[in-house]
C-alpha cells in the first residue's frame, strides 16, 4: 500500500518505519524543514532501539521518504495516517490544532484531486479525546463543500500501543491491533494492513470509531491506576515497618492481579499516563460524569515526587517549610529520562525532584545515558549535567536513582563510596536491597521498606 504518515514524531516515525519495513510504501509528512532533511539522511530525532538501522534501511529499499508537501505525500496515498502531537494542559483540555491543521491539509488535496481520486482512508492514530475523529470527517467534508459528495474518502480511528523503549517490538507483535470505522471497507483495508503483524495470534479488533478512542484512554489509565496504587501500598509499609518487596510477591502471585506495572518507585511521567488521565478527568467534567478514580491516580502521582523529596529533606533536617534551605548540599541524580531505554524527559519525575532541589539551594549534578542533551536544553545553566555516572556522584552528600538503566543496577561500590562526600543512596526504583546496603556502608532509602542508617 501507499501510505502517508502526518507527522513525524514518536508515533509517526516508528509507525512509518515499521509499516515500511513490511513493504509498504511509506511518505513521512512534517512541517519542519530541518527535521526532514536530518530525517533524509538517516538522523532520527529521537532515542528508540533498533529504529535508527530500520530507518537507514528502508530508506535505502526506497520505500521510505519524507516532504513537507502535503501535495506530493497525499496524491497518491491509499490511508492518511494523522499522527500529529496532542498536547493538553494541567487540566487535561487537549490543544485541537494540530489535528484541525492536517485534517484542513487532507481537505485541501483532496479538493485539488477532484472525485476520480482512487478511495482514501484517513487514520486518526494521534491519542484524541472521544469523538475527535468523527469531528475530522466533518471538518475535511467542510473543507471540500459541495464537492464533498463526489470525493471518496472514510475515516478510521487506530490507537498506538507503543512501550518508549520498546516500540519496534511492540509495533512488530502487538498484543492487539484496535481499529475503529464506519464504513465496512475501511475496517477490511485496515486489517489487510495489519495482518502481518498479528500471525502470532493475537486479535485484530474492528469496532465503532468512538470505542476504538475510549479504548486508549481506558487502557493508559488502568495502568496508571497500578502504578498509583502499588505506590499508596508501598507507603503503608513504610509507615507499619512491611517490605512492599515480599508485600508484591505474596500479592502478585494471584493469577487475578498479575505482576505487570506493580512496581514501587517515584509514579509515572512521559507523554502518555500523565495526558491520559487527565484527559479522563476533563472529558468526565465535559458530560457531567464523575471519575474520582482516575483524579486520585492522578493526585497520587504527583503526591509521590513530593513524599520522596520529603524523605530527601529529612535526611538533612530541613523542613520544607519556615525557610529550609538545602545550600551547601551538593546531590546527584542517576537518571533523567522518565523510564529506562528512552530518551525522553517529559514529566519525568527526576526533573520534578532536581528542581524542587534547586530550589531549595541544592547543587544538583545529574547523569543519564541518553537523556542528557535533552535535559541540556530542558534545565539550563543551574543543573550540571555530567556524561559519566560517578561525575554526577563527585562529592555529592547524596545519590538519588531516579531512573532503572541497566548500568545503575551493579556499580562499583567502593569507587562509589569514596568520591561520595557523604555515603547516602535515595533509591527512588528500589535497585538495592537494604541488608546489602547496610554491609556497604552507604545509607539507604528506598521505597516500602526500612530506612538503613549508617551511624558516622
Amino acid at each position: 500500500m501507499r501510505l502517508t504518515m502526518v507527522g513525524t514524531g514518536y508515533v509517526g516515525l516508528v509507525t512509518g518505519v515499521c509499516l515500511a519495513n513490511t513493504g509498504n510504501d511509506v511518505t513521512c509528512l512534517d512541517v519542519d524543514p530541518a527535521k526532514v532533511e536530518s530525517l533524509r539522511n538517516g538522523v532520527s530525532p529521537i532515542y528508540e532501539s533498533g529504529l535508527e538501522e530500520l530507518l537507514h534501511h528502508n530508506i535505502r529499499a526506497h520505500r521510505l521518504t519524507f516532504t513537507t508537501d502535503p501535495v506530493m505525500a497525499h496524491q497518491d496515498a491509499d490511508m492518511i495516517f494523522i499522527c500529529v502531537g496532542t498536547p493538553s494542559d494541567e487540566r487535561g483540555h487537549t490543544d485541537m490544532s494540530y489535528i484541525e491543521a492536517a485534517a484542513d491539509a487532507v481537505g485541501d488535496v483532496l479538493k485539488s484531486l477532484g472525485p476520480k481520486q482512487k478511495p482514501k482512508v484517513v487514520v486518526v492514530k494521534s491519542t484524541v479525546p472521544v469523538g475527535t475523529t468523527l469531528a475530522v470527517k466533518a471538518r475535511i467534508i467542510a473543507r471540500l463543500g459541495p464537492a464533498a459528495k463526489d470525493i471518496p474518502f472514510a475515516v478510521a480511528n487506530n490507537p498506538e500501543f507503543l512501550k518508549e523503549g520498546a516500540a519496534i517490538e511492540d509495533f512488530n507483535k502487538p498484543d492487539r491491533v484496535v481499529v475503529g470505522v464506519e464504513e465496512a471497507w475501511a475496517g477490511e483495508r485496515m486489517r489487510e494492513l495489519y495482518e502481518p503483524f498479528v500471525r502470532n495470534g493475537h486479535p485484530i479488533y474492528v469496532m465503532d470509531v468512538l470505542s476504538s478512542e475510549m479504548v486508549k484512554y481506558a487502557s493508559n489509565a488502568m495502568l496508571a491506576c497500578k502504578i498509583s496504587f502499588i505506590n499508596e501500598m508501598a507507603n503503608l509499609c513504610e509507615a507499619y515497618g512491611a517490605d512492599i518487596g515480599r508485600v508484591r510477591e505474596g500479592m502478585c502471585a494471584d493469577r487475578r492481579i498479575g505482576n505487570q506495572f506493580l512496581y514501587p518507585g517515584l509514579g509515572y511521567g512521559g507523554s502518555c499516563f500523565p495526558k491520559d488521565t487527565r484527559a479522563c478527568i476533563m472529558m468526565g467534567e465535559k458530560m457531567g460524569v464523575p471519575t474520582p478514580v482516575n483524579k486520585a491516580v492522578h493526585e497520587l502521582n504527583t503526591l509521590q515526587r513530593d513524599r520522596f523529596f520529603t524523605k530527601i529533606m529529612t535526611h538533612f533536617g530541613v523542613k520544607e517549610t519556615g525557610g529550609g534551605s538545602l545550600a551547601g548540599k551538593t546531590i546527584g541524580f542517576w537518571g533523567i529520562a522518565f523510564k529506562p531505554r528512552t530518551d525522553d524527559i517529559r514529566e519525568a519525575p527526576a526533573i520534578t525532584l532536581m528542581r524542587k532541589a534547586v530550589g531549595f539551594g541544592a547543587t544538583v549534578k545529574a547523569f543519564d545515558p541518553v537523556a542528557n542533551e535533552n535535559a541540556r536544553k530542558e534545565m539550563g545553566p543551574a543543573f550540571a549535567i555530567c556524561d559519566d555516572m560517578y561525575d554526577a556522584a563527585t562529592g555529592a552528600d547524596a545519590l538519588v536513582v531516579c531512573t532503572d538503566w541497566d548500568e545503575f543496577k551493579s556499580p562499583d561500590w567502593e569507587r562509589l563510596k569514596s568520591i561520595m562526600r557523604e555515603p547516602t543512596i535515595f533509591d527512588g526504583r528500589n535497585l538495592y536491597k537494604p541488608e546489602q546496603m547496610k554491609s556497604r556502608g552507604f545509607t539507604h532509602a528506598s521505597v516500602g521498606r526500612r530506612k538503613v542508617t549508617i551511624e558516622r
